[in-house]
């Protein structure tokens, strides 16, 4: 079993810091060397998570800069500063930072003597003897940024491969309708309350035989990926809990993409719930928060996915 703060056997992924510490970031080891990669992808990638614009993202995530410092494994194309453009791979571990610029950890002062409901404040107490109450510590979804550096890596190297990853919130409560995700959204903060969604992942270009039977199978590690992001509460693939209500001869030529616990060379389809978050005005908690994390969280389902897969192609 991997270790609570690391991820993957091929290309190990290792993130570190809390949410208003001085800094977040990772360490990612098993890159090969020679990968070109593309920062100004990982750049968007980041603003995707932020969800810049997006009408319920938290002011800090909107105003966070979320600037990867390279400390090393990767080397600028053409020895310019690592800012911008290409980067190679030295085959070393790739270590970075993104600073927490915009950390207020005064904002929750008022939650050193207190849990807040629906939080793992009690728990992490309880575990460890101790907790981070600046904003949740490694418990925040700040955490998240470092995941789409790594998994941002892992999606160009799968890409080499002709294997795309592409993940779209398809439903806000219970509202179906992308053009109306803004409304409604917009409606639950404006009521100091929150609301949840669901995000869709599908993945091509995925050869046949990836995945192995038994306790490795396929859809388990996507699963154990997923279920390890913030405020996620269930997965499916296929037809997921929508089979249980249609006759076996309707879904049996509905895989997902998998068999067996093996993919099956056509397209893989997963779906991941995401919880409200507990957060909020009308909770009484105080702070800059989501009024609905799902849409940020579009860019983490897919980093996880790209962690998941190049472990099985590495």
């Amino acid at each position: 079993m991997p270790h609570m703060n690391s991820f993957g056997e091929k290309w190990t992924f290792t993130s570190f810091g809390e949410s208003h510490g001085a800094a977040i970031g990772g360490v990612l080891d098993g890159v090969p060397a020679g990968l070109h990669i593309d920062f100004d992808m990982i750049r968007e990638e980041l603003a995707r998570r932020a969800g810049k614009g997006i009408i319920g993202a938290s002011q800090r995530a909107q105003h966070e800069p979320d600037e990867v410092e390279w400390l090393s494994g990767v080397i600028s194309n053409d020895q310019s500063p690592i800012t911008s453009g290409d980067l190679i791979t030295l085959g070393t571990p790739i270590a970075f930072i993104i600073r927490n610029k915009d950390a207020r950890p005064e904002d929750y002062e008022y939650l050193k003597h207190t849990y807040r409901v629906g939080h793992a404040d009690k728990v992490y107490e309880l575990k460890y003897g101790i907790r981070d109450w600046r904003g949740g510590g490694r418990a925040s979804a700040r955490e998240t940024a470092a995941r789409v550096v790594a998994g941002t890596i892992a999606k160009q190297e799968l890409a080499q491969k002709g294997i795309s990853i592409r993940a779209s919130l398809i439903q806000v409560g219970s509202e179906t309708d992308p053009a109306k995700f803004a409304e409604t959204i917009a409606a639950y903060q404006k009521d100091g309350d929150s609301i949840g969604g669901i995000i869709e992942c599908r993945i091509n270009g995925l050869p046949a035989g990836t995945g192995e039977p038994i306790f490795d199978k396929l859809q388990a590690h996507l699963a154990f990926a997923m279920m390890s992001i913030n405020a996620c509460k269930g997965f499916e693939y296929g037809t997921g809990f929508s089979g249980v209500t249609q006759p076996g001869s309707a879904i049996n030529p509905i895989s997902g993409g998998i068999a067996g616990g093996i993919s099956d060379g056509t397209e893989l389809v997963f779906r991941c719930v995401f919880k409200p978050t507990p957060s909020t005005p009308k909770a009484g908690i105080k702070g800059r928060h989501d009024a609905c994390v799902a849409t940020r969280a579009v860019p983490v389902v897919e980093a996880m996915t790209a962690l998941v897969l190049v472990n099985y192609s590495a």
